[in-house]
């Protein structure tokens, strides 16, 4: 009989929600905590009020708790070296951190620094050159004979917003000056100025322990507010999984240029890296180039990508830690999953929080998956932007996307909003 292992995991998200109702599948799921965790993930697990980047707080519930295993959702605390942290204090060494170490989490946290391993790993991406404020004019002067549109990359993490796409050299030139001068803060003292790729985009996701991978179901996410991709960009309004474009032939061409360099370049250059890269790829004339790494799980991708999945995933990052991965097999659902998130009238913009949510009981065929919400006495809330996740399986997205809808329509917040196209350009 297994021994069950206690496991943390960091996050409150929507992201965080699917991971948890996942590992509580487990059979050798022990207890399960969430922090901060939301309303969703308390079905699951028990809430800790706890920010994922304090340290000294994750270390004491660590100890309290008997955690075997922390599981890190969102990418900030391994940006700021959680895995590190643990690695170097001899009370926590012992217990394996999911997820990439502070160099490793570099591939996300910044621009500029997967820009070069690209380069040095000869992966398909988009050409570019980065400037600093000490070389503003160099910056101006390269816009000024650059195609359009262009491309601005705040070079650090900018919670999503650091990404500019101008179609005129002034409108770029006056990004380029407000980012140099602080519009994303510390995010954009560097600046990665890249040339515009048209063709259609994907997510996809390898687990590693920095020598064998596995990958993972594949997604493509919808990131603009407005339907027909229009508006802002959000975290992820929508995804499916799998994308019907993504064929064999193609993915074939993804391990063999981008991930098995990807895992060989984590190798040459010594990084420990044991967890999530989530590649984002356009396809471009039958070619697949990186437009950006992520060293954690995609949101909304994990609530399509997770309820595809049939493995075991404690049991999956147990063979993770041991080093046994490459023995393991990825079981793929036949199935596909649409997602469709509610949220904040507003967002990404301004909006209101402390919407009294209805209607969670009415829903049929679907998995409701918390994004921002907070319980308060016997009401559930609302508690951020993106509000709830709505995911459904079955034979083909669209069929999966028409329930979906139906029951973004059974449950009500003030101001609710959702799109209704997703998967509109398959």
């Amino acid at each position: 009989m297994s021994t069950k292992i206690n496991i943390l995991l960091l996050g409150g998200g929507g992201r965080e929600h699917a991971f948890a109702w996942k590992l509580s599948q487990s059979p050798i799921c022990g207890k399960l905590i969430i922090a901060p965790g939301n309303a969703g993930t308390a079905l699951h697990g028990r809430n800790v009020a706890l920010n994922p980047n304090d340290f000294a707080a994750v270390r004491q519930v660590v100890l309290e708790e008997q955690i075997h295993m922390v599981v890190v959702g969102p990418e900030d605390p391994l940006v700021n070296g959680i895995w590190d942290f643990f690695a170097g204090d001899p009370a926590l060494a012992s217990i394996p951190v999911i997820g990439p170490s502070k160099a490793g989490a570099q591939l996300e946290g910044s621009k500029a620094f997967a820009k070069a391993f690209m380069a040095e790993q000869g992966i398909p991406t988009a050409a570019y050159r980065e400037f600093t404020a000490s070389q503003l004019e160099a910056g101006l002067a390269y816009i000024a004979q650059h195609t359009l549109p262009v491309v601005l990359k705040a070079d650090g993490l900018a919670a999503g917003k650091g990404v500019v796409i101008c179609n005129t050299i002034p409108e770029a030139q006056e990004e380029l000056r407000n980012m140099l001068g602080g519009k994303f803060g510390e995010a954009s003292n560097r600046v990665v100025i890249e040339e515009f790729l048209k063709g259609i985009e994907f997510s996809v996701f390898v687990l590693t322990d920095g020598r064998s991978y596995k990958i993972l179901p594949v997604a493509k996410d919808y990131k603009r507010i407005g339907e027909g991709d229009t508006g802002l960009n959000t975290g992820g309004m929508g995804a499916v999984s799998p994308p019907p474009f993504v064929t064999a032939e193609l993915m074939q061409k993804v391990e063999t240029r981008i991930i098995q360099p990807t895992i060989a370049g984590i190798q040459r250059r010594g990084i420990k890296y044991q967890g999530f890269i989530f590649i984002g790829l356009i396809e471009v004339g039958g070619e697949p180039f990186v437009i950006e790494y992520n060293c954690r799980m995609g949101d909304p991708e994990t609530e399509v990508v997770l309820p595809r999945l049939d493995n075991d995933l404690v049991a999956v990052f147990q063979a993770l830690v041991r080093g046994t991965l490459a023995g393991v097999g990825v079981k793929e659902a036949t199935h596909a999953a649409t997602t469709v998130m509610l949220v904040s009238g507003g967002y990404p913009g301004d909006y209101e929080k402390g919407k009294t949510i209805s209607g969670l009981e009415n829903v049929l065929g679907s998995l409701v998956f918390h994004a921002g919400t907070q319980q308060k006495g016997d009401a559930i809330v609302t508690n951020g932007g993106r509000v709830l996740a709505i995911t459904t399986c079955a034979e083909n997205f669209r069929e999966a996307l028409k329930v979906s809808l139906k029951n973004a329509a059974r449950l009500d917040f003030e101001n609710k909003y959702f799109r209704r196209d997703i998967g509109f350009d398959l």
